[in-house]
Parts: C-alpha cells; structure tokens; sequence
C-alpha cells in the first residue's frame, strides 16, 4: 500500500518547511526509519525518515521549494503498485517561465556577462549548507555554487557566504582626448584670475549599515515580542546551593566513565523540575482562552544555541526518565541541533523550558516565556560565594535560579513554592537518583 511522506511539524508555531535536499532519488529502496530528506524550517534543518519499507516511487516537492505543514512531498510504494496522479502542493508549484528577451535587452545583458575573472563554480549537484548560510545567501544575491564551504564535509557556513567577495565589474577604459589643437586655432589668452571657491559644508555622516535580518532571527523576534505583550510575567530568582549536587555528579560521573556518559548541571536541573512539575500541576499548564489546559504529562525543553540563534529540544516524559537517560538524550539532542540534523519531534511540545547560561559566568538573568509554557527557568552559573551558616561566614558554591511565570495560569506564591521546591531536590541531590 502506498504511503504519502508529508512535510513534519515542528513546533506549534510553524506552518510551513522548505526542502533542503532529498536524499533518496526517484526509484530508490527505502526502509522504515532510513533518512530520506532533509527539511530547513525557520531555526534549523532536520531530517524526515521512511515511514515504511518499499520504493521512493514518486517526489512531488522539489529541493527549494515551500510546502505547507501536512502537504504531501513524496510517495513510497511497491515496484508494481499502481499510483494516483499527485499534483504539487500549491506553494510548491513551479514559477511561470520567463517572458523571451528582445534583441535590446539580450544585447544589454551581454555586456554584463561576468569576466574571465568572474568565480569558478566549486559545488556540482547538491549543495550541503546550513540554514542560516542559505538565507544569508539568498539575501545577498550569492549563487550557493560559488562558494567554498569549510565545515563538516564540505558544508557552506554562515562565515564561507560572508566572506565570499564576488568579483568586481569591469572599469571602463576611457577614450583618450586628442592631443594638441587643430591648426588656425586662435591662441587663447591666460584665464583671470578667480576667487577662491566658499566652503562646502561637510556632508552628513552615512547611515549605520543594516544587517538583514534571517528567518530565524525573525522567528525568534516575532515570537519574543508576543510573548512579551500577551503573558503577563512575574519573576522569583532564589540561590541554590550547589556543593552537595557536584559532588554527587563528580561520583556518578566516575562510575559512568566506561560507558562514556557525563551527567551535566543542566540534566540534573532538568530532572528536578520535572519531579517539581509533578507537586504543582499548574506549572505545568498552558493557558488557552478556554480554559487552562492541564498536561498529564511532563515534557521539558532546552534552549541550545546553534549558529546564528538557538532552538529548543525537547526530552518526552522527564519525570519518568533516570538521570543517565537524559543524559543521553539531551546529548543526542544538542549533537543534532548544531549539527543541522534535527528529526521530527526533537523540538516543540514541551510543558516547561529551561534556558541555562551557566557555561557563561552570568550572575543572574531572566528569560522570556516560551508560549505556550507557564514558566520558564533561568539558570545562571555556580560561583564559590561567601554565604552565612551558623552565624560564621563560609564559602559555598552558590547557583541563582530565576522564575519567569506566565501570571494568567499560576500566581507568586505557586510560582514561589514550585522554585524552591526545584532547590531542595538539588541540594538533596540523592533524591534526583532515587
């Protein structure tokens, strides 16, 4: 039985992808699971899979071409089996061919024609670039095929297109004045004297150059922007101490090394607030104009950066998954991300959102609300800080954590009572383990 490959959601907010590449041609054995094609959405590129065994018998969507979510792009089926006509999405249909050249503008373009200087194409075939690069790209008018790539493989980077210098126009070459006069000219006098030209006014300063802006920046723009005028935030930032947690994660970690698996801070902040979620339902609801919508599940997402922004990645059922298993999960994740190798369901459908700048030596910060979460964490870095125990001044390991909650679903004290909660259970880190 044929079965129709549609082009993935990828987050709640996306309504459409574009085809990267295919992997697979017309008439290629595909098994389930097996990459097929590559989708760039507006943050990042992931790969779809086989959703059967059989023939790619039929690509209806072609590499750089927009598709609508749900739309199908391709078709696998047996060998013999019999298929239906399949038309092109709408916004997948192919531009109208260009109107015939006249004599005058065939001729204006030839002279036009880049030079023997001009550049030499270096990429044949597919072209492996990232999101980021394609847009920048596109932006700029640069034909993808002259540029060099020098990530993985071969891989054009938003660097290869900004450093790609297109080769100047031809000067041309001006027509030398006749030397000397006519013969019988008259001889001219010596030219008066003349006063001294008055001063120019100096001209305005240039404008500031503007950099476009990529899809992804205008993803992450747009969105930021409605969260911050729909959610109504109230924020609640406590300090963590963090010695007892490091030092059970230095013991974990020994024991893990010939597995070759690293707990990181951030698995195990990530596993206490899913423990956390499961106290206070409500921070883990979403707000609808229906209702508050409560999840009978746990789905905590990561913000990682990548290049030219960040994306989130999302680990299904936390509350129900041991610190190694998202260990291993969240690695796998942010490998992917930066990598440009996403699959369907590494982002989107979280219930709550952790944004960690821990790695950049930050005292304390506040995050802006993923919709349509409750809340998000911000989690600065821990920093051996003089505190007061006893009444003596000693030195902890000191993390400050910050709540931004959505003030519609939850309220402070909830949102007070959710954080310190997420405290306790790291700085009795034993139970994260049991």
């Amino acid at each position: 039985m044929a079965t129709e490959i549609t082009m993935p959601q990828m987050g709640f907010d996306m309504t459409e992808g574009t085809i990267a590449a295919w992997l697979k041609k017309e008439g290629d054995p595909v098994t389930k699971g097996e990459p097929i094609a590559e989708i760039e959405t507006d943050k990042t590129t992931i790969q779809i899979e086989s959703f059967s065994n059989g023939i790619l018998r039929k690509i209806i969507a072609q590499a750089g071409q927009r598709v609508p979510v749900g739309h199908v792009i391709g078709i696998i089926a047996d060998p013999d089996e019999q298929l239906e006509a399949a038309q092109p999405p709408a916004s997948a249909q192919p531009a109208a061919p260009a109107a015939p050249k006249s004599n005058g503008a065939a001729q204006a373009e030839s002279r036009v024609q880049p030079s023997a200087d001009a550049p030499q194409v270096v990429n044949e075939g597919r072209i492996i670039a990232t999101p980021v690069a394609r847009r920048l790209a596109e932006e700029r008018g640069i034909d993808l095929r002259y540029v060099k790539g020098t990530g993985p493989e071969g891989r054009i980077t938003k660097a290869d297109v900004e450093a790609f210098v297109p080769p100047a126009p031809p000067v041309p070459t001006p027509e030398p004045e006749p030397i000397g006069k006519p013969l019988g000219s008259p001889i001219l006098k010596a030219p008066e004297p003349t006063p001294p030209p008055a001063p120019v006014a100096q001209p305005a300063a240039a404008p500031a150059a503007k950099q476009p802006l990529t899809r992804m920046r205008q993803t992450i723009a747009t969105r930021m922007v409605a969260s911050k005028q729909q959610v109504p935030h109230f924020y609640i930032t406590v300090a963590v101490e963090m010695d007892a947690a490091l030092a059970l994660r230095a013991q974990i970690n020994e024991s893990l090394k010939p597995e070759g698996i690293k707990i990181s801070v951030n698995d195990m902040v990530i596993r206490a607030v899913a423990l956390a979620l499961r106290r206070f339902p409500n921070m883990n609801a979403s707000f609808t104009p229906e209702g508050i919508e409560m999840r009978d599940y746990v789905n905590v997402a990561s913000a990682v950066t990548v290049e030219g922004g960040l994306v989130t990645v999302t680990v299904r059922d936390t509350d129900k998954k041991t610190l190694k298993q998202i260990s291993q999960e969240m690695t796998a994740l942010a490998e992917r991300a930066r990598n440009n190798k996403m699959q369907p369901g590494d982002t989107g459908g979280q219930t709550f959102t952790i944004s960690n700048l821990g790695m950049y030596n930050v005292e304390n910060f506040i995050a802006i609300v993923n919709q349509p979460d409750a809340g998000i964490l911000a989690v600065a870095t821990a920093t051996p800080t003089p505190v007061v125990r006893n009444g003596e001044i000693v030195i902890r390991t000191m993390m400050n954590m910050t709540l931004s909650g959505d003030h519609r679903v939850t309220d402070g004290a909830e949102g007070a009572q959710f954080i310190n909660e997420v405290k306790r259970l790291l700085e009795n880190p034993w139970s994260l383990v049991l």
